[in-house]
């Protein structure tokens, strides 16, 4: 058994914080690049009966 696994990790986490500490890890040149990369740009979409719906507004 993998030791992310047996640290009661998915895959998913174990990746996140692997990245993350070896970013740090990076001298400060490098490092500045790296932390670029870290930003996550997601837009969530709401699917209903297999096609994409507009966002309802408040």
């Amino acid at each position: 058994m993998s030791f992310w696994r047996q640290a009661g990790l998915n895959y998913i986490q174990y990746s996140a914080i692997s990245a993350k500490l070896t970013r740090r890890a990076l001298k400060p040149a490098l490092r500045v690049e790296a932390l670029k990369r870290e930003a996550v740009n997601a837009k969530p979409t709401m699917w209903k009966d297999g096609k994409a719906v507009a966002a309802q507004k408040a």
